[in-house]
């Protein structure tokens, strides 16, 4: 299969597991700022994560009261921050297929540098166009106005890759987007 082909199959297999999960997510009527899609720098098969205004406000004041850090406001640290949402890892059995898929792939760690490099890119893109394709389907903007939403796919630990990938998938000159390139750009 060709690398064009084979991003477009890995590409709708996590969109359509994304797609669940985003789509129960946003059940909850809350209304979104935060939507990414992240891997790990070994390109493991990609989670979802978000965060709500409401979500947001009720944990910077949760966290607010239990602590005494000087100089910052838990707000400022956990705003966009994947792994501290209490909607990490939503959904993550409707990604059952997609590990099955990663895991029949190259083992990055195996491959010589180049080769590595080119099935990470692969992994990176395919999740990419996935969160473009609910993008496109309007998944964004069911509880809220899509301008409003920063949405990401992201490598953890951070990466510059991620700044690219966030100036592709949002309009630059949004007020989130501008937050979002002010606050957590890499």
């Amino acid at each position: 299969m060709k690398p064009m082909q084979e991003i477009e199959t890995l590409a709708i297999e996590i969109a359509a597991a994304a797609r669940t999960s985003f789509r129960a997510l946003f059940e909850n009527g809350e209304h979104y700022y935060y939507c990414t899609l992240y891997t790990t720098g070994e390109g493991h098969a990609p989670s979802i994560s978000a965060w709500s205004c409401e979500a947001f406000e009720m944990e910077s004041t949760r966290q607010g009261d239990e602590s005494d850090t000087p100089g910052s406001t838990i707000g400022e640290l956990i705003k966009w921050s994947y792994a501290d949402s209490p909607y990490c890892c939503f959904g993550d059995e409707n990604f059952d297929h997609v590990k099955q898929r990663f895991a029949e792939r190259p083992f990055i760690a195996d491959l010589e540098n180049d080769e590595g490099n080119r099935e990470f890119d692969l992994r990176l893109k395919a999740m990419e166009l996935a969160m473009k394709m609910l993008d496109d389907e309007g998944v964004f903007a069911l509880n809220q106005l899509r301008e409003s939403v920063c949405v990401l796919v992201e490598v953890m630990p951070p990466d510059e890759v991620n700044t690219e990938i966030a100036l592709r998938l949002n309009r630059a000159e949004s007020p989130v987007m501008q937050a979002w390139l002010a606050e957590a750009a890499e």
